[in-house]
């Protein structure tokens, strides 16, 4: 795949790309890698799914027509189920929203203002690019009707409650599916619907949002999208914020179309409720079925969403199953404590020198992972960086071409994963993570600044990364 990347690119920019990047992987099939050269820059599409593809690109179409902020396609090979797309950088808003926050419950005020942005684009794809849109390309449904709602409450019992172990009368289960899809079903879907309209999925470029993985995209209801960004579990939101953005969202709607506030509100929770039950059954299914444990994180701030609203009175559907469903899962301190573990756990990254010995942990744990950064291409070998670090960007587009350096941030990476989220399962507040080089100064030092940018995109937690041979106090991300 990456070698008919690399003659797409040489199609695309008149040269074999200098760089080519693995970027770390999302819930899907999907791969992506960034491609570098002749002074052009694109990321590269891998997704075997043929019909999700034709979408995308349709999609795509009509969005940049409608004049809606996603990155254009630059060329493609369907044959190989490839494609080109302009590069958006690395910073999501869920990462700008870590990065800023730094685990207050506080939104910072520059989060809040992009959060305003996005809320205020939604109607642009919902509203004005829908009539140009092609449904007929839709994968796997061309419309989140019923059918649609019952899959995903099915999703949240066969892949949550089953394999977390909930007890449920199913037949009760069922009625109160039937009722609330119902309910649901009455609402208008002559709109487009982004359908994972998540913090993860707008990516922040000189401070303005561009938004990408739409290819799931259908004809539905206006409710679901914003439910899907206001009660984004692990982005975690104070509610008066999404009291906010609701405005601001309700606002920006009536500037293009007329809107009954009063019909708007009367689905608004029922779509939060579906949406958040489908979240579970995501997460069930990714951390139980698949065993990817880091995906279990983000049940409790799910669970906080349903508790809330549950207390607010904004989940009397006429559930009579449902709902004691929801108080059991709320009230059952396993689920709960994870949410309180996953803001303590703090991952403290060393970067090192090994001729001044390892870093020592102060935390009292006897230290974590160490990774030797020596049998790396060393750029301390070439006069031009040597009074540079693996910080300064000549450093850092040195490094990236070789991939060996790649390959073990990837693996580093991985193990992270896997303490990280076994620690913040078992309330653990502390994990030491060090890289080594010769001097401390260029490997390791990059090493350390990629782990820590993959950590904070990834999880709600403290990352300080202290580069000990040309730092004198930690650094704080």
């Amino acid at each position: 795949m990456e070698e008919a990347l690399k003659r797409l690119f040489m199609k695309w920019a008149g040269a074999m790309p200098a760089t080519i990047t693995a970027l770390p992987g999302s819930g899907s099939s999907r791969e992506y890698y960034r491609l570098e050269g002749n002074g052009r820059s694109a990321i590269g599409a891998v997704n075997p799914e043929p019909r999700e593809n034709r979408a995308f690109f349709s999609f795509t179409s009509s969005f940049l027509a409608a004049g809606c902020p996603v990155p254009e396609v630059y060329v493609r090979d369907e044959e190989h189920h490839l494609y080109l797309l302009r590069d958006l950088g690395d910073e999501t808003l869920f990462a700008r929203l870590t990065t800023l926050r730094k685990g207050k419950k506080e939104i910072p005020d520059p989060v809040m203002q992009i959060y305003r942005k996005v809320v205020q684009t939604l109607p642009q794809f919902q509203v004005v690019a829908a009539p140009g849109i092609d449904y007929s390309v839709c994968f796997p449904r061309d419309v989140f009707d019923r059918r649609s709602m019952l899959w995903d409450l099915n999703y949240f019992k066969y892949y949550f409650l089953k394999l977390a172990g909930i007890p449920y009368d199913e037949e009760a289960l069922e009625n109160d599916f039937q009722h609330l899809t119902g309910f649901l079903g009455e609402a208008k879907s002559e709109y487009f619907l982004y359908r994972d309209f998540q913090s993860r999925n707008v990516m922040i470029v000189d401070d303005e949002p561009w938004f990408i993985d739409y290819q799931g995209g259908r004809r539905g209801a206006l409710q679901y999208d914003l439910a899907s960004l206001l009660y984004d579990g692990k982005a975690d939101l104070p509610e008066e914020m999404r009291e906010q953005l609701l405005e601001e969202y309700l606002v920006a709607l009536e500037s293009r179309m007329p809107v009954d506030r009063a019909l708007f509100m009367r689905y608004y929770y029922g779509f939060v409720l579906i949406r958040i039950l489908q979240a579970l059954g995501a997460y069930g299914f990714r951390g139980y079925y698949e065993n990817k444990p880091h995906f279990l994180q983000s049940i409790p701030f799910a669970l906080a969403n349903l508790r809330y609203l549950r207390e607010q009175g904004r989940l009397s559907f006429g559930m009579p199953m449902l709902e004691p469903v929801i108080d059991h899962l709320t009230a059952h301190p396993h689920w709960m404590s994870a949410r309180k573990a996953s803001s303590t756990l703090t991952v403290t990254i060393f970067s090192f020198s090994y001729k001044k010995g390892l870093p020592e942990d102060h935390s009292g744990n006897g230290g974590g992972f160490v990774f030797d950064c020596r049998a790396l291409p060393n750029p301390g070998r070439y006069e031009e960086y040597q009074h540079l670090t693996g910080k300064d960007q000549p450093v850092i587009r040195f490094l990236k071409k070789e991939r060996a350096v790649d390959e073990l941030i990837i693996h580093a990476s991985s193990l992270a994963d896997q303490s990280v989220s076994n620690y913040i399962e078992r309330g653990f507040s502390n994990l030491m993570i060090s890289f080594g080089c010769t001097g401390g100064q260029h490997r390791s030092v990059y090493c350390a600044e990629e782990l820590a940018k993959y950590l904070k995109s990834k999880y709600q937690l403290q990352v300080v990364v202290h580069h000990r041979e040309i730092d004198h106090q930690p650094e704080k991300n």
